[in-house]
């Protein structure tokens, strides 16, 4: 049986440019470029990667991705060491040649089946941000223990009742933006790591940018380790206080 194109992908002529930065990824990073080619065929993007330095090999890796799907498709953009998310984003964005840019988690826990989702929701509401979320109808968390849960929750309700951002999944990391729009949010933003997230969602609502919401079902990471601790979280407080007071 032939598959069908999505009429929404067959009159979109926007380019998206994937930012997935990496450090230790080397048993994923195959697989996620594989399902994103799987699920998005007749869209027109590049994935860009950002690694950090990976003592696990896995720009080799990529570099044996560039073979099979052609350099012009993967772009690897490496960085000597361990700089922090939000500049990994910033270094992704400097070579990105879309005019829409994805960031998702090397990992496995954003998966590619849900482009074509973020993709037709931009598509037909003209959003700025569409961002992927766990907290509303048909989406969720796979792979948590019961307190990870209650604590993912639990930051994400206190984060809402200082700050109402408008959107419903302040943490998550699984969004396409607007290149123009992403570029100007960027700029503002002076968080690192894990609360990055968090302050570029809540500016674009301060700055009234369009963002729009696809459910999707975060996946614990199968291989490798989480780099989530017990540091992040401090930072993550120290974070929502300092958007408390600067937006």
């Amino acid at each position: 049986m032939l598959r069908q194109t999505p009429v929404f992908i067959l009159q979109n002529k926007n380019r998206y440019s994937i930012i997935v930065p990496t450090y230790n990824e080397r048993l994923n990073i195959a697989l996620l470029v594989f399902l994103v080619f799987k699920h998005i065929p007749d869209v027109d993007f590049e994935i860009i990667i950002v690694d950090d330095g990976s003592p696990d090999g896995t720009q080799d890796i990529v570099k044996q991705l560039q073979q099979v799907y052609g350099d012009d498709r993967i772009l690897l953009r490496a960085r000597p060491k361990k700089l922090g998310l939000g500049t990994a984003y910033i270094h992704g964005l400097k070579h990105a040649s879309g005019n829409f840019v994805v960031i998702m988690d090397a990992d496995l826990s954003h998966h590619p089946k849900y482009l074509p989702h973020f993709i037709k929701k931009q598509v037909e509401t003209g959003a700025d941000i569409v961002t992927g979320t766990r907290y509303v109808t048909g989406g969720g968390v796979h792979g948590w223990t019961l307190m990870r849960k209650l604590t993912s929750r639990g930051a994400n309700v206190l984060a809402h009742t200082l700050l109402w951002p408008g959107v419903s999944d302040l943490t998550g990391s699984f969004r396409l933006y607007k290149k123009s729009a992403l570029e100007d949010i960027i700029s503002s933003c002076v968080s690192k790591g894990y609360v990055f997230q968090m302050e570029m969602i809540v500016r674009a609502s301060r700055k009234g940018y369009h963002i729009e919401e696809v459910p999707i079902t975060f996946v614990d990471r199968v291989y490798g380790s989480s780099k989530l601790g017990g540091s992040e979280i401090v930072e993550y407080l120290k974070g929502l206080v300092y958007l408390l007071f600067t937006t």
